[in-house]
């Protein structure tokens, strides 16, 4: 089983899921290759912030091209570079309180997927809910509460009990005190080993693969105790170099580790929000050759906590990423939100910190 050491407390809270659709699959189109080199327009949010290095009160603004025209209130006309204010929001990213909050799939049975979590990995159930009205089940699993811990989000949608994981998604991590021990139990439950436990290649880490009853693949890692043990989502994507830079950017991650491997034809990266033993990461992995991947229906999305999700889709848009829900709260909730895909299909969605925090209060 997983073992966990206490974890400081972190402002940072998570998402309460948005509906998911059963089916639903996104496009892309393909930004520049320097992805942050495209200007797409600003949000009044963030220009407003940029006139105090003019001393100014604003009254009016209009978008020209190349530059933003300012209107101050005593009629004086300001050129504000849109340059400038580019930057001023990618830097802004930097400095942004984020942590990765939950990963949200759907499974076929609900109650099998939460015993098997719960009996092979150790997981608890956090909480579940009925959404009767739009049909379908949300329950969250994890090592921890959902204001400090990574978590999973499983959703059951009414009726559907299968699912297309596609040839992108990879896997799930979990750090584990004792892989075989784990391994021993996945098998007496009737889980599916695909990799008996056994060092890494060209590695010392003990490491073995096992599938859940839909099919979704857990790479289990032997570590000591740590704060985060649902430690890894990893996604295949089809320009490496490309994805970094997207997440690096627009997402505000780190590039903690980047590892080739020619003998096999692939190369990781490894990004996240601090070191890899404390935190979620994402294990990015480019294969030789393969430049698209189909995403499929039953892999969702991740969600990540900012303090503002309207800079945050300032910062997407201008990396090139597509969006799929425009910042702002939602109905009934009222908790800020804001949905892109990267440039391989992939979604994330950021939720307001402290809105969240209410969510679960």
């Amino acid at each position: 089983m997983a073992s966990i050491v206490p974890m400081a407390a972190s402002i940072k809270p998570s998402l309460s899921s948005l509906k998911l659709s059963a089916t639903a699959r996104f496009g892309f189109s393909r930004a520049s290759p320097n992805l942050c080199s495209r200007v797409s327009s600003l949000h009044l949010s963030s220009v407003l912030p940029q006139l105090q290095l003019f001393g100014q009160k604003t009254s009016k603004l209009f978008k020209a091209e190349g530059s933003t025209r300012l209107v101050s209130a005593g009629g004086n006309v300001i050129q504000a570079s849109t340059a400038a204010m580019q930057e001023n929001v990618l830097d802004w990213v930097k400095t942004d309180k984020r942590r990765m909050l939950h990963v949200v799939y759907r499974v076929g049975d609900l109650d099998r997927t939460i015993k098997f979590y719960s009996d092979c990995f150790g997981m608890k159930l956090l909480r579940k809910r009925d959404i009767t009205e739009d049909r379908y089940t949300n329950a969250f699993l994890g090592y921890g509460p959902e204001e400090h811990h990574f978590v999973i989000e499983l959703t059951y949608n009414y009726g559907v009990d299968k699912y297309d994981i596609g040839s992108g998604f990879g896997h799930f991590g979990i750090a584990i005190e004792d892989v075989a021990k784990t391994v021993d139990i996945v098998k007496a439950k009737g889980g599916k080993v695909t990799r008996e436990p056994g060092p890494v290649k060209g590695g010392k880490t003990v490491i073995a693969f096992v599938e859940d009853p839909d099919g979704y693949k857990f790479e289990l890692l032997e570590r000591g105790p740590t704060p985060e043990p649902l430690c890894q989502v990893m996604l295949r994507v089809g320009d490496l170099d490309r994805s970094i830079e997207f997440y690096e950017k627009a997402y505000g991650m780190q590039l903690l580790r980047k590892r080739d491997n020619p003998e096999y034809k692939y190369t990781i990266a490894m990004l996240g929000y601090g070191p890899e033993d404390k935190n979620t990461v994402m294990e990015l992995t480019y294969n030789y050759g393969v430049t698209k991947y189909d995403t499929g229906n039953a892999y969702a999305q991740i969600a990540i906590g900012t303090d503002d999700v309207y800079k945050t889709a300032e910062a997407v848009k201008l990396c090139g990423g597509k969006v799929t829900r425009e910042p702002g709260p939602l109905p009934g909730i009222n908790t800020k939100v804001f949905a892109c895909l990267d440039p391989d299909g992939w979604k994330t969605v950021f939720v307001d910190n402290i809105d969240f925090l209410k969510e679960l209060a």
